[in-house]
């Protein structure tokens, strides 16, 4: 028989339905996170939860007695499995230690449609059903308001542990608290002259105010990203899972209001790679003075995992450790979605600080081994020209120096005679499109491995496309972590302001491909070095941490140099260390070989170093020759009321929940989908 149609929103049910048993599209799941709120599983997922509680209940197949096995219901877009037996829900792609429990949903509160718990709702529907089933309803949904109900004796009620339920009629059922109402509440109630009724008595509903159906279904994920965090994760595994929800939800709510339209869907899945390694077991936490824990924490989140990096015994741990995590949710989300692949799905990444840089070393397969060799083989070469030796022992050095290198000859070709035969398996599953970094130190690696600006504007020079088709840059202008990428290409963008990200709410937004480069203020700093000196040096493109760059906008950073907890200065400070061999082109005249290409990969010889100024033009701007083919370097707006001080301490943290940022990732990712369809579009015209 098929059912009578149930109410919908703002649609009144049939008169004289005839009462009966829930019917699966009736009943509503629910589930609930962090001890909040019970919120409604989708109808897709609802519906499917029942069914499979129905079998569960019918112990189909299970012995006397004994329930039948059901499989676990996949819901909310396939990142959580029900257990309909345990009433508990858990993530498939992630651990997490707090279950979530589910429920079942019969009878509702007027107005909020929360579920009454299960016990009192069963309670109900059996005492319901026992007294009016196959009655008629007389009244239609939409009339039920005009008849008061006050004055009105119940006709049936029932006792429950704090509560009483009394109907009115079939359809009029209220809840009543049997505990003492407030004093407050009765007076207020009396002066009013509200009856029993609906003064203390909450409406209750029979069926949720919306049917189960299966078309209420989720879009298929045609994109997803991987979110990647730093090292720090010891401390607080979960705060990536945290991370990525607030991510996703922020996400969410951009692709209702912007890109409804699409049937496809971008999923975020965090990579919780940190947990299973067991780096120092936890000397490096035994060694850590009480009193400073909670502020070490947080610096150690950043600057320790710097360390535990830059150490040869856990760099390659950490490296396997992330790539593995990669691979495993790669092929998990595939085998659980066979049309993923079938379909050109595709794959982004998203990282966080120290994540940025292991993720691009998992990319590039860049390799300190071999930096290291080079190295060692240059200093080989300077050490027979330099010094002076006898016969005898240059003889000796001289034959050390060609069988070495007669040996790695050898090696070589034995590497390609293996290579040849067998193909190396990818070190990832999947082609990367997009590599977001949010408040990433990877330029500072970068320049630290010796890549200097190079002559053209291609991103190639430091991440070459056919690995990933697009490598993006984001930071909060006083993120203490973060580092700018563009000057690392082209030296002269050390002198154009990043691209800023749009305001979420901003109406038409000029796309960014159709962004201009607009040049910082070149107002000369205080504190830079004499007249005749500063024209020649060009800042080094590393020296400047996203913090220390010329003044612009309205930003707060106007407010003073060194003004973000001194992280300016500091920057300033290493920078100059760091890098002054570098930074001057007068002082070192015999590096002068701008003629020559540097070599491309991690073979990058400082070849680059001395650049002879730029020209300046009349009014002051610099004249670039050359423009990189995309922009990398993007900058979120400053709030004009963050405390700055404040603000280099959160801005570190503050894009996970940010919905310019969630906005910016979608738009990338959604504009290539769409110039894609366009163009296959084209091409069967």
């Amino acid at each position: 028989t098929a059912l009578p149609e149930r109410r919908r929103p703002g649609g009144g049910r049939p008169r004289y339905e005839v009462v009966r048993e829930l019917g699966a599209e009736e009943v509503r799941w629910f589930y609930r996170e962090d001890r909040k709120t019970w919120k409604p599983f989708i109808g897709y997922d609802s519906l499917r939860i029942e069914l499979a509680f129905r079998a569960l209940g019918s112990g189909g197949g299970g012995g006397a007695g004994e329930p039948a096995a059901v499989e676990p219901v996949c819901v909310r877009s396939g990142l959580y499995e029900v257990d309909v037996a345990s009433a508990e829900s858990y993530p498939v792609y992630w651990n997490q230690t707090e279950k979530i429990p589910v429920m079942r949903g019969q009878w509702f509160i007027d107005g909020t449609w929360q579920p009454l718990e299960e016990e009192e709702s069963n309670l109900i529907e059996q005492e319901h059903l026992n007294r009016f089933k196959g009655q008629q309803l007389q009244e239609s949904f939409d009339m039920e308001i005009s008849k008061p109900v006050d004055g009105k004796e119940a006709i049936h009620s029932l006792k429950l542990s704090r509560n009483h339920v009394d109907w009115h009629s079939v359809d009029e059922v209220y809840l009543y608290s049997d505990a003492t109402t407030s004093k407050i509440a009765r007076t207020v109630t009396q002066k009013l002259g509200f009856s029993k009724a609906s003064s203390s008595g909450t409406r209750l509903h029979r069926g949720y105010v919306e049917e189960a159906t299966l078309e209420d279904k989720p879009p298929q994920t045609s994109h997803i990203v991987f979110v990647v965090h730093g090292i720090g994760q010891k401390m607080d595994q979960g705060r990536i899972i945290k991370n990525t929800a607030m991510m996703r939800d922020t996400a969410r709510k951009v692709e209702e209001k912007y890109f409804s339209n699409l049937a496809t869907h971008v999923e975020f899945l965090p990579v919780e790679w940190r947990s299973k390694l067991t780096l120092d077991g936890d000397t490096v936490d035994s060694i850590t003075p009480d009193k400073v824990r909670g502020l070490r924490d947080m610096l150690n989140s950043s600057a320790m995992d710097i360390m535990y990096y830059t150490s040869p015994l856990y760099r390659d741990e950490l490296v396997k450790g992330l790539q593995q995590e990669l691979n495993r949710l790669y092929s998990l989300f595939c085998s659980r979605n066979p049309e993923f692949e079938e379909k050109g799905g595709k794959v982004s990444i998203v990282s966080h600080s120290l994540g940025c840089v292991i993720t691009y070393d998992i990319m590039t397969g860049w390799n300190p081994v071999r930096l290291y060799e080079q190295l060692l083989q240059k200093e080989e070469e300077e050490e027979l020209e330099e010094r002076w030796m006898s016969y005898e022992e240059q003889r000796l050095l001289e034959e050390l120096y060609i069988t070495k290198q007669r040996l790695r000859e050898i090696e070589e070709r034995l590497h390609e005679l293996k290579a040849s035969t067998i193909s190396k398996p990818p070190v990832l599953k999947f082609k990367v499109e997009n590599f977001f970094c949010m408040g990433s130190p990877l330029a500072v690696f970068l320049a630290l491995r010796g890549i200097r600006p190079g002559t053209s504007g291609s991103q190639d020079h430091i991440l070459p496309r056919t690995i990933c088709n697009r490598l993006l840059n984001i930071f909060h202008p006083t993120d203490p972590v973060a580092y700018r990428l563009e000057p690392l290409i082209l030296k002269h963008y050390s002198n154009i302001s990043p691209v800023q990200i749009h305001w979420y709410n901003t109406a038409n937004p000029l796309p960014y491909e159709h962004m201009k480069p607009s040049f910082l203020n070149p107002t000369k700093e205080p504190t830079s070095a004499p007249d005749t000196e500063s024209a020649s040096a060009a800042p080094s493109p590393t020296t400047s941490p996203v913090m220390v760059r010329r003044h612009y906008g309205e930003s707060i950073t106007n407010i003073g140099k060194a003004s973000i907890l001194g992280a300016a200065s500091i920057g300033k400070g290493l920078g100059g260390m760091l890098f002054s061999r570098f930074g001057r082109s007068s002082a070192t005249p015999q590096t002068m070989e701008t003629g020559k290409e540097a070599p491309e990969g991690d073979e990058k010889k400082a070849t680059t170093v001395g650049t002879p100024p730029l020209p300046h033009s009349s009014s002051g701007f610099l004249e670039p020759t050359v423009e990189l083919e995309h922009r990398i370097d993007f900058e979120l707006r400053e709030g004009l009321v963050e405390s700055r001080y404040w603000s280099a301490v959160t801005s570190h943290t503050a894009y996970w929940s940010s919905l310019d940022i969630a906005l910016f990732l979608l738009t990338f990712m959604y504009k290539q989908d769409q110039e894609e369809t366009e163009k296959s579009n084209l091409d069967t015209i």
